[in-house]
């Protein structure tokens, strides 16, 4: 007999057939990106994204309080500077003294979660999503995500990017236009295409 592949998802087991399609993609399983349930939450998203963007630099509480409204959980101080992005912004956690530069993309199909003290330099990407290698799968649309989790008092420099399911530990730096691809462990900077460590930090 062929076992069912099955999630824990809030305690209660599911076979992938009988998920929603944000439970699939919150699992990494397989999902349709256009389903209306996600439809909604993205279109959601993109109505406080495009008001976000077209604030002022002296709007400074606005800006806040639509963070707080958009993310799953931040600290009490935060700050990006627009133009930022995201995909549906409910799945993103941000810690204490948090900081983005312009132009950022931290792309939530599944969790991000950014511990405290983080900077990220301009057009830095954090990408949960996936398309299958297969060809005849990727064409018929169905894509999956993992997440990813980043430590307290991380940098990560401009036009860096952080591929689906990395884990960067604490007090890491990331060298400008590096792509981290591997879990990175704490108190090192790395770089590079793909990201290495280059040395241990104190």
């Amino acid at each position: 007999m062929k076992l069912q592949n099955t999630k824990n998802t809030g305690g209660i087991k599911k076979t992938v057939a009988e998920m929603s399609e944000k439970e699939k993609m919150m699992a990494g399983e397989l999902f349709d990106f256009d389903a209306p349930e996600l439809e909604e939450d993205f279109a959601a998203a993109r109505q406080l994204e495009q008001i976000y963007n077209n604030t002022t630099h002296e709007q400074k509480d606005i800006r806040t309080n639509l963070l707080k409204h958009l993310f799953r959980k931040t600290g009490a101080d935060l700050r990006i500077e627009p133009p930022f992005y995201c995909c549906f912004g409910c799945n993103i956690e941000v810690g204490e003294k948090f900081y983005a530069n312009i132009d950022c993309i931290l792309y939530d199909e599944n969790t991000i979660r950014i511990g405290d003290h983080c900077l990220l330099g301009p057009r830095v990407t954090l990408c949960t999503a996936e398309h299958p290698v297969d060809a005849k799968t990727r064409i018929a649309g169905p894509e999956n995500s993992k997440p990813i989790t980043i430590g307290d008092n991380v940098w990560i420099g401009g036009h860096a990017f952080v591929n689906p399911g990395v884990t960067i530990g604490n007090n890491v730096v990331v060298g400008s236009g590096a792509v981290v691809t591997r879990d990175v462990p704490d108190n090192v900077l790395v770089a590079g295409v793909p990201a290495k460590i280059m040395k241990t930090l104190d």
